[in-house]
């Protein structure tokens, strides 16, 4: 297969390989050189230092801990959302035949949202909006109380059951179950531009529910995305299974005693 015909996700892949394969012969050497079996030769173009041995150590360690979580939240989110979907089959064709009788329109809602590292992608939602509800105003974030909201909308979005179809993004591997809420190409132009580090939070696959979203509700302002920010922030440099399954419980806890939106 040529470099031409893989995709990012396969580039990724082989690049991660690459540099195991890299680690794994220098620590080989390491390990001939302490065992003193290298030749003279061998020990003429080696001998890394006890600061060098250390790094070393710790970045291998790093890279093994960074993978393992990967691994694990992947295998995470594929267990929560084929098990929610498989789930609510009936509750979400009971959900799309409320939509299409009480309102006019698509019973889906997809939107272009910014995910890793910037790619962008469409996440699914089952709308609870009217039909060009932005045609008037261009794009502008929800509201508490929002006139372009429905009336099967409302009782969507306060038990956070619009979100069911964005299993199906975690599922083709552009989204996780939890991670900082994808925003739209718009806005993380102009957030960019107002919020400095704001692309910190693009360093993790984005989420169906998250820190953010169990500390803080909608966005209105530029001090609200700022408040989320932090969550976000604290989120990516802190993020493991463990957190992910605190935030999944809370989240349940949150659609169950109906404190959402």
């Amino acid at each position: 297969m040529s470099d031409t015909n893989m995709t990012d996700s396969e580039m990724s892949f082989f690049e991660e390989i690459k540099s195991y394969l890299r680690l794994y012969m220098f620590s080989r050497r390491y390990q001939k050189i302490k065992a003193g079996q290298l030749t003279w030769e061998e020990r003429l173009l080696s001998g890394p230092s006890s600061v060098q041995r250390l790094a070393l150590g710790r970045m291998i360690r790093a890279r093994f801990v960074v993978g393992w979580r990967k691994t694990v939240k992947r295998l995470v989110d594929m267990i929560v959302s084929y098990t929610a979907i498989v789930c609510s089959v009936p509750l979400m064709l009971l959900i799309a035949l409320a939509i299409k009788l009480t309102s006019k329109g698509p019973v889906l809602f997809v939107q272009n949202r910014v995910g890793l590292r910037g790619k962008t992608f469409n996440m699914y939602k089952f709308r609870s909006m009217t039909v060009d509800a932005e045609a008037g105003t261009g794009p502008v974030w929800a509201k508490k109380v929002d006139p372009r909201v429905t009336v099967i909308g409302k009782f969507l979005r306060k038990a956070h059951l619009d979100e069911l179809p964005q299993f199906f993004n975690v599922l083709m591997g552009e989204m996780s179950v939890v991670g900082p809420r994808p925003e739209r190409p718009y806005f993380v132009s102009e957030l960019r531009k107002e919020i400095p580090h704001y692309d910190r939070r693009l360093a993790v696959k984005p989420g169906i529910t998250g820190l953010a979203q169990i500390k803080r509700h909608y966005d209105e302002t530029i001090r609200d995305v700022k408040k989320k920010l932090r969550y976000d922030v604290l989120y990516v440099r802190r993020t493991c299974p463990l957190l992910d399954f605190k935030v999944i419980g809370l989240t349940v806890l949150t659609v169950f005693f109906g404190t959402g939106r």
